[in-house]
């Protein structure tokens, strides 16, 4: 986000854009899983290099007025993605294979390049700067091992990695870098820093990096056991369950560019407490309802009602973040909001990892306990166990094969067993999910009343940014 300001935003997408579409197929002719890991960084790189320039392209082409009306389509644009990415990428795995996932990448990219120049303006910053080289390397290490501690912690039941090194000692070195870290970004503020504090002057900028931060663990928090939900404990395909998921999405197509040009006429404050607490609303209502036979559309009221809030969230909270940004750091703003966004998403993934793996220990083994009961009375200590064990190596995929059936068991029990055990494990995930699901939608619901603190401007009282805008253009 940053080089975007030193460099021109047009020229960090373009080759975000080039580096995105070259590592997809990279992807797609990896020979291997560790190619594949180390071809999806590159990936990453290539992501991590255009997305903040969108943000910061729409802040520079559109004047204070203009930019909710701008964002809503881009968030749009946002929900188009997120129906087609599961949902496309499900048909594709299924028809094909999954190297084609990364393969349908590369038009898209190509077409993305040849009209690159033509649509997006050269914004130049007129003159030279210096690039925070201290700053990003402390910034990266300290991401690097927050995130990791957090990702792998479950992994090594938040204990010793190896020798002396511990799961909490790294994350404890990563807080410590990232105090680091901002010590000599203050010390940097006369020199280009990578993260401007002139930004958090702002209260509505600050506020919206929370409410983006929390909301990032929330929505990871619900939409991972959801789609583990339907695709483990129903049986969905890859493709169904894209598609039951769909309609939040298509009514935030819809309802994103209309409530995003209604932000620039109120201000978004209330559009985006609406938005949240309606999306917490309708997830809560998905959780309730959700049983170990449900059907896709038994969701489509819950999910519609979801989708109007995902609709009034994204383009309200991106407009009141940057509207009065100023423009010659609008790079460094959009890398801020979308790095706290990401570093959200990986708290909400393992918070609710880890609690997800709690309470699946406890709810399978309690309904494996239950159900053993019309078993034979060999099989019944044999079946629990196997859930207890499954249930503690962090089993979220399925009953574990044979469900604790021994060698020599006669056909017709095994069946039963196999049998009993889809039902235990859809039963006990059901259960676990609603447990764990309390915390996500808490969170989203803190993120709504966070929102009553911001300064609520309509985009008419921002004529005189909107005049300066005009001079930096």
């Amino acid at each position: 986000g940053r080089l975007g300001d030193l460099i021109g935003p047009r020229t960090m997408f373009v080759a975000g854009i080039a580096v995105f579409t070259v590592a997809s197929a990279a992807c797609g002719l990896a020979p291997g899983a560790g190619w594949l890991i180390g071809f999806r960084a590159v990936q990453g790189l290539g992501a991590a290099m255009l997305m903040p320039q969108t943000l910061a392209i729409v802040t520079m082409t559109f004047p204070p007025e203009r930019r909710g009306a701008a964002f809503g389509i881009w968030g749009a644009v946002a929900g188009l993605a997120t129906i087609a990415g599961p949902t496309l990428g499900g048909l594709l795995v299924t028809a094909f294979d999954w190297r084609w996932i990364f393969f349908v990448n590369l038009p898209i990219g190509i077409a993305v390049l040849a009209v690159t120049f033509f649509i997006i303006p050269g914004f130049q910053p007129g003159r030279r700067h210096r690039f925070d080289v201290l700053g990003v390397t402390l910034a990266s290490l300290a991401l690097l091992a927050i995130c990791y501690g957090l990702v792998e912690g479950q992994r090594y039941d938040w204990g010793t990695v190896y020798s002396f090194i511990s799961i909490p000692l790294i994350i404890a070195a990563g807080v410590v870098l990232l105090a680091v870290f901002l010590l000599v970004q203050k010390l940097r503020q006369e020199r280009e820093p990578l993260i401007p504090f002139a930004l958090f002057r702002n209260r509505n900028f600050t506020l919206m990096n929370w409410v983006s931060g929390t909301l990032s663990i929330g929505m990871l928090g619900i939409f991972l056991p959801l789609t583990i939900y339907l695709q483990s404990a129903l049986g969905f395909s890859a493709l169904k369950a894209g598609l039951t998921l769909a309609p939040s999405s298509v009514v935030m197509i819809f309802a994103a560019p209309f409530l995003g040009k209604l932000t620039d006429k109120t201000g978004g404050k209330y559009i985006l407490i609406c938005g949240l607490t309606l999306f917490a609303i309708g997830m809560g209502w998905v959780v309730l309802i959700a049983t170990p036979h449900s059907t896709w559309y038994d969701f489509l009221p819950a999910l519609i009602v979801a989708g109007l809030g995902m609709g009034g969230t994204f383009a309200p909270l991106t407009t009141v973040a940057m509207r009065e940004v100023d423009p010659r750091m609008a790079g460094a703003a959009s890398g801020v909001l979308n790095t706290t966004r990401q570093v959200g998403s990986v708290i909400g993934t393992a918070a609710v990892g880890a609690l997800l793996q709690n309470r699946l220990a406890a709810s399978l083994t309690s309904q494996a306990t239950s159900a053993s009961a019309s078993l034979p009375p060999q099989a019944r200590a044999p079946f629990v166990n196997g859930f207890r064990q499954a249930a503690s190596s962090g089993l979220i995929g399925g009953a574990p094969a044979g469900s604790g059936a021994p060698a020599g068991t006669p056909p017709g029990l095994v069946a039963q067993l196999h049998r009993l055990g889809a039902e235990v494990f859809s039963t006990g995930y059901v259960l676990a999910m609603r447990w764990t699901m309390v915390m996500p939608i808490a969170v989203v619901l803190i993120a709504a009343a966070s929102c009553f603190a911001i300064s609520n401007k309509a985009a008419g009282q921002g004529r005189v940014t909107a005049a300066q805008d005009g001079q930096m253009a």
